[in-house]
């Protein structure tokens, strides 16, 4: 039976959601700090572990997606439609929004929290950086991660991969790695909505800067879907 687009909106709202509530949950609720809470390596294994537990709940209705990177890629590659693509991009930052929302009602039951110093685990750079990274290093991080994320994607779920079963276990652990390097520049984000629905809720400067983390994935996803394409899918 077809997978009808309601049922591909509201998986794609769905698993942003998820990936957005547990991956920045696990920067604002269990910590940064390796001392008492998960540490940078925790936050990133939690930001793959998300990716792929939507890889296997909800990867045979939307292709699970869950990052408006991920859908201008395909549309770039040829694997789909523009039209479906502006509904997998609706329902993403819905979603990220959604997630954020939950993650905030959460986190400020607990005493002494504020929005202005907890944050949702936005993403920036220079002031917004988690180590005072300029604009340009966290453009071109997040321009060469989403880059290599992509490829990873587009490679693992090719129709030539023998192994694509295990495209899901390959995309979270790239994105793992992505985030082991990457969370000190920017925090991370390769993702559009994940930047957008923290930085709507959180505002001031993680709105003023959630530009770069529109710009940035968007550039390394159609670099990379260029690149795939026309130089590496041929051969």
């Amino acid at each position: 039976m077809e997978t009808t687009t309601f049922s591909k909106f509201s998986a794609e709202f769905f698993g942003t959601l998820v990936l957005v509530l547990m991956g920045c949950g696990s920067a604002v609720i269990a910590g940064a700090d390796g001392t008492s809470g998960v540490g940078l390596l925790g936050i990133s294994f939690a930001f793959g572990l998300s990716v792929v537990a939507m890889a296997y709940a909800i990867g045979h209705i939307s292709g699970c997606h869950i990052n408006p990177a991920i859908s201008i890629g395909m549309v770039v590659v040829g694997r789909m439609k523009s039209s479906e693509a502006v509904v997998y991009i609706i329902a993403q930052v819905l979603g990220a929004i959604a997630g954020a929302a939950i993650l905030y009602l959460i986190a400020s039951g607990k005493d002494g929290y504020s929005l202005a110093d907890g944050g949702l685990g936005q993403n920036g750079y220079e002031a917004g950086s988690p180590a005072g990274y300029s604009l340009i290093s966290g453009f071109v991080a997040e321009t060469v991660f989403t880059f290599i994320f992509l490829m990873v994607i587009f490679g693992s779920t090719s129709t030539k991969n023998i192994n694509g079963g295990f495209a899901g276990l390959a995309i979270g652990l790239s994105l793992v790695l992505i985030h082991i390097v990457g969370i000190k520049v920017t925090g991370v984000s390769v993702n559009p909505a994940r930047s957008i629905g923290p930085a709507l809720l959180v505002g001031g400067r993680a709105i003023s800067q959630v530009w770069l983390f529109i710009a940035a994935p968007v550039l390394g996803s159609i670099l990379s879907a260029v690149v795939w394409r026309f130089l590496l899918e041929k051969n």
